[in-house]
């Protein structure tokens, strides 16, 4: 039977983060929060968001800034300028082969400069300066070359989830990226968490492969990209 209270934080994860373990990287004004900026794109309203939230929200970000919100229920109101729509699935653990990675190595700051350049080559989602904070990173290398990595954004109550999941395209297909999901699923599950992902709908060939690894499409998720109302 499934436990719709440990799901519901999954509603609204990055909320919850910002409220909950990742709160030292929140920003703050009124009922709006954002990540810092040097640390994610990600900002968050209450599930029951009015409009003195999104007057919050474009206080804390500041005028005719872009930011991503997600929701299809949840639209701004009047002056908040729509520029991008997406569509994407978060994806769960129903039944993860999670374990560790010989090869696989702790990433840190001192490797940040090498995690930015794959991202950028690979282009997985949304990375910052500071993103690698979030949670731990691994990295598996060829001589001495970063070519694949994965580690933890988003952390609500009791999960958390996967991402920056990236392999130079010199080195896919010797299975770096599946090795990697399994290694960080096995340090979420070994802090009693449970596993969580997102991926754009349009990237069939990551879903294909996260559905063979043990994850299972949760529901589907819309996010927008708007542009603040002007000062």
């Amino acid at each position: 039977m499934i436990d719709r209270d440990r799901y519901s934080v999954l509603d609204n994860p990055a909320w919850h983060s910002l409220n909950g373990p990742h709160a030292r990287f929140a920003q703050t004004y009124g009922s709006a929060r954002r990540y810092h900026p040097d640390v994610s794109v990600f900002v968050a309203l209450p599930d029951d968001r009015d409009e003195q939230a999104w007057r919050d929200l474009a206080a804390l970000v500041g005028a005719a800034v872009e930011v991503p919100i997600t929701g299809a229920l949840f639209a701004p109101p009047a002056g908040w300028e729509p520029l991008h729509e997406g569509n994407g699935v978060q994806m769960v653990d129903d039944g993860v082969d999670a374990r560790p990675d010989e090869e696989a190595v702790v990433l840190t700051a001192a490797d940040s400069a090498e995690m930015s350049d794959l991202i950028a080559l690979t282009n997985p989602g949304p990375w910052r300066a500071r993103t690698f904070e979030l949670g731990t990173y691994l990295g598996i290398r060829r001589d001495g070359k970063l070519v694949a990595m994965a580690g933890e954004r988003l952390h609500p109550p009791g999960w958390t989830e996967i991402s920056a999941v990236c392999t130079d395209p010199a080195y896919r297909g010797q299975g770096l990226a599946g090795r990697l999901v399994r290694a960080v699923a096995y340090n979420i599950r070994s802090r009693g968490d449970s596993v969580l992902l997102h991926a754009a709908a349009s990237n069939t060939n990551a879903i294909r492969l996260y559905r063979r690894l043990g994850l299972r499409i949760r529901r589907e998720t819309t996010f927008t990209v708007y542009r603040t109302p002007p000062a």
